[in-house]
């Protein structure tokens, strides 16, 4: 199927070559008007950065790189939340180098998987700020082994970098399909894979984003997402300074800690666009407080996108209920699908449609049958429809099995084409072929990108049922598809978890009155040896991790394992 939104689209002749001419020319049109704005614990303005100034701080970071002969080179990105990362990214954008965004290892459990992108990435400089780069090497002097398979890396210190040097900067000569950054997934083994984008495939998915939101420069937006992820480096940075938009962000860990403090951002800045995954709307339900909501103004919020997990609807139905009288619209929701490996979005609806919720029978679903049925009757599934295919996209339902075109009515695996998909993954060409050079058996159309979700497509929606390799392992045996009713109690040892599946060697006790549901938050990328700690009272099911950021606390629901995200 191809997209709705087509009719918005400017043909790939008359979309910027790449990002460095937006900025510059944003930076001659508006010098004066805010870019990006960063909250310190949510509320003081802790740095702001107008277009004029971040096209020049990206300018001389350019120049210092190109000045120790690092253009062309993969360039890893490790900062704090704040404005230097976004001045260091388009300094890489600027200095034609690779951008490989990654988050600090501020534990040494975490070192496990930087170690393993910058090696895997073949980088021999990491950027940093200050406070950033002291609090690695503070890491690595406490730490076993981290400093030497570390002291390869050169590192450069952004914001000592003098605005001065912009002017020796020299723009570098960037084609469509020169490499702008290696965008790493979490993967499906401990080993995270590079999605290789082009400078291409980042213009056309931003500008997708762009149209199908319908962002004016005009518009603010109010992001707590992490940089260095998809969702919050793609749609919480780039659109919005793609548009000449104001973006306003604050770290992940004050919204987890005070979810009240993304919202207050929305309401004091008049933010138009904001969203994140279903769990960030749900913490919203459960900690704001009645004497919070009476602070709140929402009614500017005209898009609140939700993703990057299984949207729930009744997540949905609560916070509008909950926010109504703070002038939230039910019509601003916009739930939407994509994956690193479309750089990021390949679905949504039209802006101010809200929600579109089908109910189909569950049983079917697990025969990859779609059957309608109405809300009460038993076995009745609810899923959110994820919209229409943005920016000439192409999506195909497919038999994983006979990889032909899956009959209409029925659940298979969704294939992606266009411009926003990937080059592939950084050396590793036999899964490149595999996922990204996908071809229909019974036409030859190809490539596609496999992007192993299930799902189909309901009167020109797409509605993602699960994971093709949704795996748990109960009492030694696989379960697939997981929706589970489930009492875990006490903790247990998570060999592998991540996006694609999670194993569990201990039993779990099972009640037939009890659902919970486990959300994966999107910036707790995890590793082996992860504890999780479930805890269990009359009124909810607390998961907490090891790190400062919750993991998930929810309402009892349903169990489910291995999602992969939905944005």
């Amino acid at each position: 199927m191809v997209s709705v939104h087509a009719q918005t689209r400017l043909s790939s002749h008359q979309l910027p070559g790449h990002l460095i001419r937006v900025l510059r020319r944003h930076a001659d049109e508006r010098p004066r008007q805010a870019a990006c704005v960063h909250l310190v614990d949510g509320e003081a303005e802790q740095a702001k950065l107008s277009y004029s100034q971040l096209d020049r701080r990206a300018r001389a970071v350019a120049a210092r790189l190109q000045d120790m002969g690092f253009a062309g080179q993969r360039v890893l990105l490790v900062y704090p939340p704040g404005l230097d990362f976004i001045t260091a990214f388009f300094g890489c954008l600027y200095a034609g180098c690779v951008a490989v965004p990654t988050y600090p290892p501020h534990r040494h459990r975490m070192l496990e998987r930087f170690r393993t992108v910058a090696a895997d990435a073949g980088a021999r400089i990491a950027l940093s700020n200050a406070a950033g780069a002291a609090q690695f090497e503070a890491m690595m002097a406490g730490g076993k082994g981290g400093r030497a398979a570390t002291s390869q890396l050169a590192w450069l210190v952004t914001d000592e970098v003098p605005d001065a040097l912009a002017e020796r900067w020299q723009e570098p000569a960037i084609g469509a399909d020169t490499l702008a950054m290696l965008q790493y997934t979490s993967g499906s083994t401990s080993q995270p894979k590079g999605v290789m984008l082009s400078h291409a495939n980042l213009v056309a998915n931003v500008h997708a984003i762009h149209q199908a939101f319908g962002v004016q420069h005009e518009d603010s937006s109010v992001f707590w997402l992490p940089m260095y992820h998809d969702m919050g480096l793609v749609g919480g940075v780039l659109v919005p300074l793609f548009a000449g938009a104001t973006n306003i962000s604050i770290s992940p860990a004050t919204f987890l800690q005070s979810p009240i403090t993304w919202l207050a951002a929305i309401s004091k800045y008049r933010a138009t666009i904001s969203g994140g995954p279903n769990f960030a709307y749900d913490l919203c339900i459960r900690k704001v407080t009645d004497e919070q909501r009476a602070t709140l103004d929402l009614s500017s919020w005209a898009l609140a996108f939700v993703g990057a997990e299984p949207i729930e609807p009744g997540t949905l139905e609560r916070f509008a209920a909950a926010f109504a009288p703070c002038g939230f619209r039910p019509g601003a929701f916009y739930p939407c699908y994509g994956l690193a490996e479309a750089t990021l979005m390949v679905s949504g609806p039209r802006r101010g449609s809200g929600a579109t919720v089908g109910t189909f029978r569950d049983t079917a679903l697990t025969e990859n049958r779609v059957e309608p049925v109405s809300s009460d009757a038993p076995d009745a599934r609810r899923l959110v429809a994820c919209g229409s295919p943005v920016g000439g996209l192409r999506v195909m339902i497919v038999d994983p099995h006979s990889c032909a075109e899956a009959a209409p009515g029925h659940v298979g695996e969704i294939w992606v084409a266009g411009a926003s998909v990937g080059q592939g993954y950084w050396q590793k060409p036999g899964q490149t072929r595999r996922s990204l050079d996908a071809r229909l058996s019974d036409t030859g159309e190809g490539p596609f990108l496999r992007t192993g979700d299930l799902g189909f497509m309901g009167e020109g929606q797409l509605y993602v049922t699960g994971r093709l390799d949704d795996l748990i392992i109960v009492r030694g045996l696989g379960q697939g598809n997981v929706t589970m009713l489930a009492e875990p109690r006490g903790s247990y040892s998570l060999p592998a978890v991540n996006d694609f599946q999670i194993r569990i060697d201990k039993d779990l006790n099972f009640t037939a009155n009890q659902r919970l549901r486990l959300s994966m938050d999107i910036f707790n990328i995890f590793n082996s040896d992860t504890t999780l700690t479930l805890r269990n009272n009359s009124s909810q099911v607390t998961a907490t991790t090891p790190w400062a950021q919750t993991l998930s606390i929810v309402r009892p629901r349903t169990v489910q394992f291995g999602v992969r995200y939905q944005f």
